[in-house]
């Protein structure tokens, strides 16, 4: 069995800490049994590891993403990068194509798909183990993860089960309903409904199939010459709601998907991560500060307060969510990315009365790593070291460069930077269109 792993999203709903580059996926606010802080990413590869499951792992996650997933789950995991966000569907198709063409996988072989910010126990990865089974008996070309609701949820996707069961292992699904209201949801539960864990199983020859017969391709290079042009579109609706028949398992331990401020919180260990504190008589508040400056909560219960460089965001807990409609309304550049190599931060942009574009950042690398080999087309670059010690690559001659050293990068030389310590540059950016990404890589390793 093959696990896909998808992994992204646009950042909004965990704003001002995620962005469009840091998903909440990447956020470290979660706490191990040994006291270490790890994200939801880190979290579920250690379970998929523990399950035995990793070896046969691989993500799926949008390109600008791909240099921090590599940050978080290492050099050994096969990362599929998407030119672009086109839903789950292209995502799931991208990843089939992949492993047959790719990685030579059995047409017969299973394929689960996982979103990875599933908050569980690691026996829910354990259960996978039993899809490839439970295909085979039930012969149905799908296979569903669904857990028992708690309670009237109008926040999650309901699987009807047939009754009665056709097997204590699985039933076979009549229909499917998406975030019904309270009281429906309600109805629901009495006929044995389950939330949809949005984890899902079917034999690799299944969804080639499927994308022959809708005139999709099957190649990866037909899938990316034309992604920018693809609608999107959920695996949900394209494949598992046209599909017969479809069987379900399901999990009896809890299950939580940490997409809002109110389901995180709920599992984090610490109230206040950063510079701050909180009352005592501000219960259920949670505060989590990346600035250097201090933030006091008094007497405010039952909200989040967060701030980045991105923003700052102070919100009722139950209405943290609707920040996604105002980000919608004003799209933001990320003002913080992670990278497998460090990190940068904007400090400043802006636009001169000429036209050209101003940007400055703080970039700091881990010592030992080093940038890509790369070229910017429509801009220039003037470093300056801070701190630390770095060699520079710069159109094939190599420099060396100490705190207080400047060098001037042009449009369309190609260069790289190793810090040889603990590395610390101001990089002014001068040119054109500077929130859009302008890099070719040549070479990751140089």
């Amino acid at each position: 069995m093959r696990i896909v792993l998808l992994c992204g999203g646009s950042g909004k709903r965990l704003w001002p800490l995620s962005n469009d580059i840091r998903s909440k996926v990447f956020l470290r606010l979660l706490t191990t049994e040994d006291g270490v802080k790890e994200s939801m990413i880190e979290r579920i590869c250690r379970q998929l590891d523990e399950a035995g499951l990793l070896q046969s792992t691989c993500i799926v996650t949008h390109h600008s993403q791909v240099e921090i997933t590599r940050r978080y789950v290492g050099d050994d995991i096969p990362i599929i990068s998407e030119p672009f966000k086109r839903g789950t569907f292209t995502a799931v198709a991208l990843a089939a194509s992949y492993l047959h063409e790719k990685l030579q996988a059995d047409p017969d072989e299973t394929i689960c798909i996982l979103p990875a910010d599933t908050y569980v126990d690691t026996a829910f990865f354990r259960l996978l183990h039993r899809f490839p089974d439970v295909l085979g008996r039930s012969r149905a070309d799908l296979a569903l993860l669904g857990t028992k609701p708690v309670q009237p949820s109008d926040q999650f996707g309901y699987i009807v089960p047939a009754l009665p069961k056709a097997d204590g292992e699985y039933a076979f699904v009549q229909r499917f309903i998406e975030k019904p209201n309270t009281r429906t949801a309600r109805r629901l539960m009495a006929h044995q409904a389950m939330w949809n864990c949005g984890v899902f199983a079917f034999p690799l020859r299944f969804m080639l199939t499927y994308l022959k017969d809708k005139g999709h391709p099957v190649r990866i290079a037909e899938w990316l010459a034309n992604y920018e042009q693809l609608p999107e579109a959920s695996f949900d609706r394209e494949v598992v709601e046209t599909t017969l028949p479809v069987v379900a398992m399901e999990y009896g331990g809890h299950w939580t998907d940490l997409g809002s401020w109110m389901a995180l919180t709920g599992h984090m260990k610490d109230r206040v991560i950063g510079f701050g504190h909180i009352s005592d008589d501000s219960a259920d508040t949670h505060l989590i500060n990346e600035l250097p400056y201090p933030i006091e909560i008094i007497g405010v219960p039952g909200i989040i307060a967060a701030a980045s460089t991105d923003g700052i965001l102070i919100a009722s807990k139950e209405h943290a969510h609707r920040i996604k409609e105002r980000l919608a309304l004003a799209p933001q550049i990320p003002m913080y990315e992670e990278k497998r190599w460090g990190s940068c931060r904007i400090l400043s942009y802006g636009t001169d009365a000429s036209g050209v574009e101003t940007m400055i950042k703080q970039v700091r690398l881990a010592a030992g790593m080093s940038t890509s080999y790369h070229v910017h087309h429509r801009r220039q670059e003037l470093l300056t070291v801070v701190m630390g010690s770095a060699e520079v690559i710069l159109e094939e001659q190599r420099y060396r460069l100490n705190a207080g050293d400047v060098l001037r990068i042009p449009a369309g030389a190609k260069h790289g930077i190793k810090a040889i310590t603990p590395l610390e540059l101001v990089e002014v950016l001068l040119g054109s269109d500077l929130a859009q990404e302008d890099i070719t890589r040549i070479a990751v390793d140089w």
